[in-house]
């Protein structure tokens, strides 16, 4: 009791570092960046087919000019609106603005077809705030912890470690483990190219002296993310027509007071949240925990927590027809899940999805580390806690600029594709070419882009090639690192030595033999 009590108050922060996390924060150039990123967010979030990663990747060569908390609370913002405002095309179109509105589309068009699509874009507004606060409590208690037990790890139990997330995210990712297990190995492969740290050697350069450092991180995501959606909106231009003739009923005017507006999209929530209150809260639990599974994200919490709440509702025949409760729990999930998957990416270098990916490339950029020393060190550590208060200000600020998204709604997603995509790629261009003024580096970007966009048309999965450019170099040095220890076969035995390196070593192995045999003995007859 005493040893937990001592723990317990050496993770309470300090006075100094959470007064200096505070003054950081509320400054007029934080809140401004805040702000503007939400309104960034939510445009490309109204947009169909334009992801929350994408979005990300575009803004990365501007945090390169800005301060740590800065540019961390700009994706933090981004990140919370565009989750949100892939609702509004996916409500009043029945078009998926993200991945993770997939889960409720057929539920929330039925509003639109009944006349109540402010609604439903209401009670995704409410439960999307409330599913993000309870993701940075989660965030700001359970980092902590996890912290204090990463410091006990060896090289051994980050190998298991490095294993255990680049299996989540081969295995969680949509489609076929194998398609997973492909993109995972094009992920190592690529992490591969250059002059290896652990035995001195240039490889896969081919000559080319510009890959000796190996592929830059910042162009290879803006290629897999950005030119590839480019590539494959592209596609969709001739479906422009018919989304302005859907859209063309949805006329959300502004004419009078914002006040007259306000009963539609707010009215019965209060009662609906205290009603369901047990309810989010399951549902955000879900979304929290899956958000701390590397490659698993929110439309995977999304979908979890959906089936879920329809396998435990009074009234699951209401789901897929317009169910307001599906649409509730299914939005507290997917927006708890966003602050999840910064844990295992603070705490140990781990990226939970492919936003965190690039939030590590970001902590790089200005020569942070990952890791459980973030939390004590005085300077990291008051970046942490700014972290904590931009997820909260980026799910206030939500609730009047979702508003004001969800008015203007139909003017947003009519913005043309042939209009839209070519901006996009010039951002892509411009962004590649900033960071380290290299033509070579909008040749990875144009070649990846081109790979991601192949790869998704056999749907082969991005997020483990995120996680593997990430993590192979990781998995690399740990690997070496732990067999010259010892010069004999004790090097391999060694792996499971400790009771914590042996849990996840057999807890890796488990995760992929046991989907397999369970698939395996589905095939087989069953006895007459």
């Amino acid at each position: 009791m005493d040893t937990l009590l001592l723990t317990t108050i050496n993770l309470l922060p300090d006075s100094e570092v959470l007064k200096q996390a505070f003054q950081n924060v509320m400054t007029l150039e934080v809140l401004t960046v805040i702000v503007l990123a939400a309104i960034y967010g939510l445009f490309v979030g109204s947009i169909p087919g334009l992801t929350a990663t994408m979005a990300v990747a575009l803004i990365i060569p501007v945090t390169f000019y800005l301060e740590p908390i800065t540019a961390l609370a700009a994706i933090v913002s981004l990140v919370a609106c565009t989750i949100f405002a892939g609702d509004i095309p996916t409500t009043l179109v029945r078009i998926p603005g993200t991945p993770s509105s997939a889960a409720y589309t057929d539920d929330a068009y039925a509003f639109t077809k009944m006349g109540k699509h402010e609604k439903s874009l209401g009670v995704s507004l409410c439960f999307s705030v409330a599913g993000g606060l309870f993701g940075s409590i989660v965030l700001m208690t359970a980092a902590p912890q996890l912290a204090q037990i990463a410091t006990k790890f060896t090289s051994y139990e980050y190998f298991w470690l490095y294993v255990l997330g680049l299996s989540c995210a081969a295995i969680v990712s949509h489609g076929s483990r194998i398609k997973g297990g492909i993109a995972l190995m094009i992920g190592l492969l690529i992490s591969t190219v250059g002059l290896s740290a652990v035995h001195g050697e240039t490889r896969f350069t081919f000559g080319n002296d510009e890959l000796i450092s190996g592929i830059f991180f910042i162009p290879a995501m803006i290629g897999l993310f950005g030119v590839s959606e480019v590539f494959r909106n592209l596609l969709k231009i001739k479906n422009d027509d018919d989304m302005q003739k859907l859209v063309k009923e949805e006329n959300l005017s502004s004419d009078g007071s914002v006040w007259k507006h306000l009963e539609p999209v707010f009215g019965g929530i209060i009662p609906l949240f205290w009603k369901r209150k047990f309810h989010a809260l399951r549902s955000s639990v879900i979304g929290s925990t899956i958000g701390m599974i590397p490659g698993a994200g929110a439309d995977i919490a999304a979908w979890i927590s959906y089936a879920v709440s329809k396998k435990l509702s009074k009234t699951p025949e209401e789901y897929g027809k317009g169910s307001i409760e599906g649409i509730a729990d299914a939005t507290s999930a997917n927006n708890s899940a966003i602050a999840g998957a910064w844990i295992p990416a603070l705490v140990f270098g781990i990226p939970g999805d492919s936003v965190t990916a690039i939030v590590i490339g970001v902590l790089l950029m200005k020569n942070i580390t990952p890791g459980p020393d973030i939390f004590t060190a005085p300077k990291q550590a008051t970046l942490v806690y700014g972290i904590y208060m931009a997820f909260i200000i980026a799910n206030i600020i939500l609730i009047p600029l979702g508003f004001i998204a969800i008015r203007t709604g139909s003017l947003i997603i009519r913005v043309p594709r042939r209009i839209l995509m070519p901006l996009i790629l010039i951002f892509c261009l411009v962004g590649s070419f900033a960071i380290n003024a290299s033509y070579f580096d909008i040749g990875v970007m144009l070649a990846l882009g081109v790979l991601g966009f192949i790869l998704e048309c056999y749907d082969i999965p991005l997020g483990p090639i995120v996680l593997g450019i990430i993590l192979g170099g990781k998995l690399e040095e740990s690997f070496v690192q732990n067999l010259v220890k010892e010069n004999s076969l004790k090097a391999f035995l060694d792996f499971s030595q400790h009771p914590i390196a042996a849990s996840l070593g057999v807890f890796c192995i488990l995760l992929w033999i046991v989907p397999t045999v369970m698939a395996f003995l589905k095939k087989q007859p069953k006895p007459a």
